[in-house]
């Protein structure tokens, strides 16, 4: 099987992460991997916000929670937060956002990162604490939330991936 094939095959959902920062030059292949995720049209309708300053991941952290109803870290302790956001104006913003966080997954497997897609970024931004927390880093536009790419070094093994599903393809001939 080839690289790429390999690395879509193993890559699992990192849900414990070690305190240790990963590497800049890491974060900036694994971002880079995002920006060149395919987009309907060509438009590049999302953007990445890349959130290593603790104070605010811990903000990120403490909405996510409130919309979820708890009190846990939904973001795993894991050090940094790769916000997807896509324009609302663009018709395939949320496949375009949603093909960035898959890039930004596969990359960071490739890199021997750990990494999970966390939810409620589209409730978060459509908040005005999420409105003022883009204006205040100079982003403009109407952008909804797609997803948090969260990434680290995994604490532990991952879980085993579940056998695929025997109905997940038909064939047309």
């Amino acid at each position: 099987m080839g690289e790429t094939l390999t690395v879509i095959r193993e890559r699992r959902s990192v849900k414990s992460y070690k305190p240790d920062m990963i590497p800049e030059d890491a974060l900036q292949k694994i971002i880079e991997a995002g920006t060149w995720a395919a987009s309907g049209m060509g438009k590049q309708s999302p953007i990445i916000l890349a959130v290593t300053n603790k104070e605010l991941r811990d903000r990120l952290s403490g909405m996510n929670a409130r919309i979820m109803g708890t009190k846990a870290d939904p973001f795993y302790g894991a050090p940094v937060v790769l916000v997807v956001l896509a324009d609302k104006n663009v018709p395939t913003h949320v496949y375009d956002g949603s093909l960035v966080m898959a890039n930004l997954m596969l990359a960071a497997k490739d890199l021997g990162i750990g990494s999970c897609w966390i939810h409620r970024a589209k409730e978060e931004f459509e908040s005005e604490e999420g409105r003022e927390i883009l204006k205040s880093l100079g982003i403009e536009g109407e952008y909804e939330g797609i997803g948090h790419c969260i990434l680290g070094y995994p604490e532990g093994e991952p879980r085993k991936a579940a056998e695929r599903k025997t109905s997940y393809v038909y064939y047309a001939r």
